[in-house]
Protein backbone atom coordinates (compact mmCIF):
# COMPACT_ATOMS: atom_id res chain seq x y z
CA UNK A 1 0.00 0.00 0.00
CA UNK A 2 1.22 3.83 -0.75
CA UNK A 3 1.42 5.41 2.65
CA UNK A 4 1.97 8.81 3.57
CA UNK A 5 2.58 9.44 7.36
CA UNK A 6 2.41 12.95 8.67
CA UNK A 7 3.85 14.26 11.59
CA UNK A 8 6.74 11.26 10.95
CA UNK A 9 9.19 13.45 13.29
CA UNK A 10 7.01 13.48 16.19
CA UNK A 11 6.73 11.08 18.78
CA UNK A 12 3.86 8.49 17.23
CA UNK A 13 4.96 8.86 14.01
CA UNK A 14 9.32 7.41 14.32
CA UNK A 15 7.66 4.62 16.18
CA UNK A 16 5.21 4.02 12.99
CA UNK A 17 7.30 4.37 10.17
CA UNK A 18 9.62 1.30 11.31
CA UNK A 19 6.53 -0.43 12.22
CA UNK A 20 4.92 0.35 8.24
CA UNK A 21 8.42 -0.58 6.66
CA UNK A 22 8.56 -4.07 8.31
CA UNK A 23 5.16 -5.04 6.63
CA UNK A 24 6.18 -3.64 3.35
CA UNK A 25 4.45 -0.90 2.98
CA UNK A 26 5.43 2.12 0.27
CA UNK A 27 6.23 5.11 2.46
CA UNK A 28 6.31 8.90 2.19
CA UNK A 29 6.84 11.21 5.50
CA UNK A 30 5.39 14.95 5.41
CA UNK A 31 7.75 17.20 8.16
CA UNK A 32 7.78 20.71 8.50
CA UNK A 33 11.54 20.24 9.42
CA UNK A 34 13.44 17.27 7.28
CA UNK A 35 16.32 17.97 9.14
CA UNK A 36 13.99 16.73 12.41
CA UNK A 37 13.61 13.73 10.85
CA UNK A 38 15.86 10.43 11.41
CA UNK A 39 15.63 7.40 8.98
CA UNK A 40 17.78 5.87 7.48
CA UNK A 41 18.34 5.88 3.66
CA UNK A 42 18.10 2.50 2.41
CA UNK A 43 14.77 2.86 3.92
CA UNK A 44 14.15 4.57 0.93
CA UNK A 45 10.68 6.73 2.42
CA UNK A 46 10.16 9.56 0.07
CA UNK A 47 9.96 12.95 2.00
CA UNK A 48 7.74 16.20 1.27
CA UNK A 49 8.39 19.25 2.67
CA UNK A 50 5.14 21.25 4.18
CA UNK A 51 2.29 22.73 6.26
CA UNK A 52 -0.72 21.54 7.18
CA UNK A 53 -1.65 24.91 8.08
CA UNK A 54 -0.39 27.31 5.57
CA UNK A 55 -1.45 24.18 3.09
CA UNK A 56 1.82 24.22 1.08
CA UNK A 57 3.00 20.64 0.13
CA UNK A 58 0.17 18.72 0.75
CA UNK A 59 -0.70 18.03 -2.89
CA UNK A 60 2.54 16.56 -3.60
CA UNK A 61 2.32 14.75 -0.60
CA UNK A 62 -0.81 12.91 -1.02
CA UNK A 63 -0.53 12.25 -4.56
CA UNK A 64 -1.87 8.46 -5.48
CA UNK A 65 -1.37 8.02 -1.57
CA UNK A 66 -3.92 5.14 -0.49
CA UNK A 67 -3.52 5.75 3.52
CA UNK A 68 -2.87 8.78 5.22
CA UNK A 69 -2.05 9.05 8.51
CA UNK A 70 -2.91 12.08 10.74
CA UNK A 71 -0.58 11.98 13.43
CA UNK A 72 0.06 16.28 13.77
CA UNK A 73 -1.43 17.82 16.78
CA UNK A 74 -0.89 21.60 17.98
CA UNK A 75 -1.20 23.61 21.57
CA UNK A 76 1.48 26.76 20.80
CA UNK A 77 -0.95 29.65 19.29
CA UNK A 78 0.64 31.31 16.46
CA UNK A 79 -0.24 34.15 13.75
CA UNK A 80 -2.88 35.28 16.26
CA UNK A 81 -4.78 31.47 17.08
CA UNK A 82 -4.94 30.06 20.07
CA UNK A 83 -4.41 25.73 19.39
CA UNK A 84 -7.79 24.62 18.91
CA UNK A 85 -8.08 27.08 15.78
CA UNK A 86 -4.60 25.74 14.43
CA UNK A 87 -5.63 22.59 14.69
CA UNK A 88 -9.27 22.95 13.68
CA UNK A 89 -7.63 25.18 10.29
CA UNK A 90 -5.36 22.20 9.72
CA UNK A 91 -7.53 19.05 9.93
CA UNK A 92 -9.63 21.37 6.88
CA UNK A 93 -6.88 22.03 4.64
CA UNK A 94 -5.51 18.17 5.14
CA UNK A 95 -9.08 16.69 4.65
CA UNK A 96 -9.54 18.77 1.93
CA UNK A 97 -6.52 17.68 0.50
CA UNK A 98 -6.97 14.14 0.65
CA UNK A 99 -10.27 13.47 -0.37
CA UNK A 100 -9.52 15.93 -3.59
CA UNK A 101 -6.23 13.22 -3.70
CA UNK A 102 -8.80 10.28 -4.01
CA UNK A 103 -6.86 9.13 -0.60
CA UNK A 104 -9.49 5.99 0.51
CA UNK A 105 -8.68 5.53 4.62
CA UNK A 106 -7.37 8.93 6.63
CA UNK A 107 -5.45 7.20 9.99
CA UNK A 108 -6.08 9.69 13.19
CA UNK A 109 -4.71 9.12 16.76
CA UNK A 110 -7.05 11.78 18.85
CA UNK A 111 -8.00 11.92 22.15
CA UNK A 112 -10.72 10.02 24.63
CA UNK A 113 -14.60 11.26 24.99
CA UNK A 114 -15.14 12.45 29.06
CA UNK A 115 -17.66 10.53 30.61
CA UNK A 116 -19.66 13.33 30.85
CA UNK A 117 -19.36 13.32 26.98
CA UNK A 118 -18.55 16.25 23.92
CA UNK A 119 -19.92 18.98 26.57
CA UNK A 120 -17.52 18.48 29.25
CA UNK A 121 -14.52 18.21 27.19
CA UNK A 122 -11.74 20.31 28.13
CA UNK A 123 -10.46 22.53 24.93
CA UNK A 124 -7.77 19.95 24.85
CA UNK A 125 -10.36 17.41 24.15
CA UNK A 126 -12.38 19.41 22.30
CA UNK A 127 -10.00 19.97 19.87
CA UNK A 128 -9.28 16.35 19.06
CA UNK A 129 -12.84 15.75 18.02
CA UNK A 130 -13.53 18.50 16.38
CA UNK A 131 -10.75 17.30 14.19
CA UNK A 132 -11.55 13.62 14.52
CA UNK A 133 -15.11 14.85 12.94
CA UNK A 134 -13.40 17.28 10.18
CA UNK A 135 -11.21 13.83 8.66
CA UNK A 136 -14.12 11.14 9.31
CA UNK A 137 -16.50 13.24 7.62
CA UNK A 138 -14.16 13.94 4.42
CA UNK A 139 -13.41 10.63 4.04
CA UNK A 140 -15.73 7.86 5.33
CA UNK A 141 -13.47 4.99 5.63
CA UNK A 142 -11.06 6.99 7.56
CA UNK A 143 -10.42 5.51 11.25
CA UNK A 144 -9.77 7.66 14.63
CA UNK A 145 -8.05 5.73 17.66
CA UNK A 146 -8.31 7.65 20.84
CA UNK A 147 -6.11 7.30 23.29
CA UNK A 148 -5.59 8.77 26.67
CA UNK A 149 -1.95 8.17 28.23
CA UNK A 150 0.87 6.64 26.13
CA UNK A 151 3.59 5.18 27.87
CA UNK A 152 6.66 5.83 25.52
CA UNK A 153 10.27 7.04 25.89
CA UNK A 154 9.16 9.70 23.58
CA UNK A 155 6.04 10.72 25.00
CA UNK A 156 5.35 14.36 26.57
CA UNK A 157 2.89 13.62 28.66
CA UNK A 158 4.86 10.31 29.83
CA UNK A 159 7.93 12.51 29.83
CA UNK A 160 6.57 15.28 32.10
CA UNK A 161 5.91 12.47 34.84
CA UNK A 162 8.81 10.92 35.49
CA UNK A 163 10.77 14.44 35.02
CA UNK A 164 7.63 15.25 38.46
CA UNK A 165 9.16 12.46 40.13
CA UNK A 166 12.48 12.70 39.33
CA UNK A 167 12.69 16.25 40.66
CA UNK A 168 9.68 16.66 43.74
CA UNK A 169 11.09 15.06 47.23
CA UNK A 170 7.41 15.19 48.07
CA UNK A 171 5.20 14.86 45.52
CA UNK A 172 1.78 17.29 45.59
CA UNK A 173 -1.10 15.60 44.09
CA UNK A 174 -4.25 18.24 43.38
CA UNK A 175 -7.41 16.79 43.15
CA UNK A 176 -7.51 15.46 39.74
CA UNK A 177 -5.57 12.60 40.89
CA UNK A 178 -8.23 10.43 41.95
CA UNK A 179 -9.37 10.54 38.37
CA UNK A 180 -9.37 7.41 36.85
CA UNK A 181 -7.88 6.62 33.18
CA UNK A 182 -5.94 3.33 31.00
CA UNK A 183 -2.62 4.37 30.11
CA UNK A 184 -1.85 1.99 26.65
CA UNK A 185 1.95 1.24 26.05
CA UNK A 186 3.53 2.86 23.12
CA UNK A 187 4.29 -0.87 21.21
CA UNK A 188 0.23 -1.23 21.68
CA UNK A 189 -0.37 2.15 20.13
CA UNK A 190 1.66 1.57 16.90
CA UNK A 191 0.24 -1.82 16.64
CA UNK A 192 -3.28 -0.64 16.28
CA UNK A 193 -2.17 2.24 14.39
CA UNK A 194 -0.73 -0.21 11.55
CA UNK A 195 -3.53 -2.53 12.06
CA UNK A 196 -5.94 0.43 11.29
CA UNK A 197 -4.73 0.86 7.84
CA UNK A 198 -5.86 -2.05 6.57
CA UNK A 199 -8.72 -3.70 8.75
CA UNK A 200 -12.07 -3.37 7.07
CA UNK A 201 -14.20 -3.76 10.17
CA UNK A 202 -13.06 -0.58 11.88
CA UNK A 203 -13.85 1.72 8.50
CA UNK A 204 -15.57 4.60 9.22
CA UNK A 205 -14.93 4.49 13.19
CA UNK A 206 -13.43 6.18 16.24
CA UNK A 207 -12.14 3.57 18.47
CA UNK A 208 -11.09 4.46 21.99
CA UNK A 209 -7.74 2.66 23.08
CA UNK A 210 -6.52 2.00 26.47
CA UNK A 211 -4.20 -0.29 28.56
CA UNK A 212 -5.66 -3.03 30.26
CA UNK A 213 -5.81 -1.53 33.67
CA UNK A 214 -7.66 1.30 35.18
CA UNK A 215 -5.85 3.51 37.48
CA UNK A 216 -6.18 6.56 39.11
CA UNK A 217 -3.77 9.64 37.60
CA UNK A 218 -2.04 9.38 41.44
CA UNK A 219 -1.77 5.52 41.24
CA UNK A 220 -0.17 6.15 38.19
CA UNK A 221 2.22 8.46 39.76
CA UNK A 222 3.13 6.29 42.50
CA UNK A 223 3.36 3.31 40.25
CA UNK A 224 5.94 4.74 37.64
CA UNK A 225 8.11 6.33 40.63
CA UNK A 226 8.39 2.37 42.02
CA UNK A 227 9.20 1.13 39.30
CA UNK A 228 11.76 3.86 38.95
CA UNK A 229 12.93 2.38 42.43
CA UNK A 230 12.87 5.98 43.78
CA UNK A 231 11.18 6.73 47.43
CA UNK A 232 8.44 9.72 46.80
CA UNK A 233 5.66 10.39 49.68
CA UNK A 234 2.69 11.66 48.48
CA UNK A 235 0.06 14.15 49.71
CA UNK A 236 -3.00 14.68 48.54
CA UNK A 237 -4.10 18.70 47.87
CA UNK A 238 -7.96 18.77 48.74
CA UNK A 239 -8.41 22.00 45.46
CA UNK A 240 -7.32 20.90 41.97
CA UNK A 241 -5.94 24.52 41.33
CA UNK A 242 -5.15 24.14 37.96
CA UNK A 243 -4.11 26.72 36.37
CA UNK A 244 -1.24 28.01 39.49
CA UNK A 245 -0.68 23.85 39.68
CA UNK A 246 -0.06 23.68 35.71
CA UNK A 247 2.62 26.27 35.87
CA UNK A 248 4.69 25.09 38.98
CA UNK A 249 4.39 21.71 37.58
CA UNK A 250 5.99 23.09 34.25
CA UNK A 251 8.47 24.62 36.01
CA UNK A 252 10.01 21.59 37.73
CA UNK A 253 9.97 19.75 35.08
CA UNK A 254 11.14 22.44 31.99
CA UNK A 255 8.18 22.01 30.08
CA UNK A 256 6.39 24.48 28.35
CA UNK A 257 3.30 25.56 30.72
CA UNK A 258 1.10 26.07 27.52
CA UNK A 259 1.53 22.44 26.79
CA UNK A 260 0.79 21.44 30.72
CA UNK A 261 -2.17 23.64 31.48
CA UNK A 262 -4.58 22.20 28.85
CA UNK A 263 -3.42 18.86 29.21
CA UNK A 264 -4.48 19.29 33.10
CA UNK A 265 -7.41 20.94 32.64
CA UNK A 266 -8.43 17.37 30.65
CA UNK A 267 -8.05 15.49 33.96
CA UNK A 268 -11.16 17.08 35.43
CA UNK A 269 -12.98 13.46 35.11
CA UNK A 270 -12.32 9.54 34.17
CA UNK A 271 -11.14 9.51 30.85
CA UNK A 272 -11.80 5.47 30.28
CA UNK A 273 -12.60 3.51 26.83
CA UNK A 274 -16.19 3.40 26.31
CA UNK A 275 -15.77 -0.38 25.42
CA UNK A 276 -12.47 -2.63 24.87
CA UNK A 277 -13.20 -3.74 21.94
CA UNK A 278 -10.18 -2.35 19.78
CA UNK A 279 -7.37 -4.72 21.13
CA UNK A 280 -9.87 -7.76 19.58
CA UNK A 281 -10.67 -5.93 16.04
CA UNK A 282 -7.32 -4.66 15.71
CA UNK A 283 -5.84 -8.16 16.68
CA UNK A 284 -3.61 -6.47 19.03
CA UNK A 285 -2.63 -8.36 22.71
CA UNK A 286 -2.06 -5.29 25.28
CA UNK A 287 0.56 -5.07 27.27
CA UNK A 288 0.32 -4.19 31.21
CA UNK A 289 0.95 -0.97 32.92
CA UNK A 290 4.02 -2.55 34.57
CA UNK A 291 5.47 -3.78 31.30
CA UNK A 292 4.95 -0.75 29.59
CA UNK A 293 6.31 1.68 31.92
CA UNK A 294 9.79 -0.13 32.26
CA UNK A 295 10.06 -1.03 28.53
CA UNK A 296 9.66 2.94 28.30
CA UNK A 297 12.68 3.55 30.95
CA UNK A 298 15.04 1.70 29.40
CA UNK A 299 14.59 2.73 26.03
CA UNK A 300 15.00 6.30 28.13
CA UNK A 301 18.24 5.44 29.56
CA UNK A 302 19.82 3.83 26.61
CA UNK A 303 19.90 7.25 25.30
CA UNK A 304 19.97 9.75 28.53
CA UNK A 305 20.25 8.71 32.24
CA UNK A 306 17.87 9.18 34.48
CA UNK A 307 18.66 11.51 37.28
CA UNK A 308 16.83 9.93 39.97
CA UNK A 309 18.69 6.84 39.47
Amino acid sequence: MRVLVTGASGFAGSLLIPRLRRDGHQLRAFVRDPARLRIPIAWHVETVRGDVISGAGLTEALEEIEVAYYLIHSMDGAAGRDFPEQERLAAVNFAAAARAAGVKRIVYLGGPLPRGGAESASRHLASRLAVESILLQAVPDSVALRASIVIGAGSRSFRFLVRLIERMPVLTLPAWQRYRTQPIDARDVTDMLAAAAHVPAVAGRALDIGGPEVLSYGTIIERIAELMLVGRPAIALPLSATPIAARVAAAIASEDPELVLPLMESLGSDLLPADDHAPELLGVRLHSFDAAVEHALAEWEAVEPLRAR
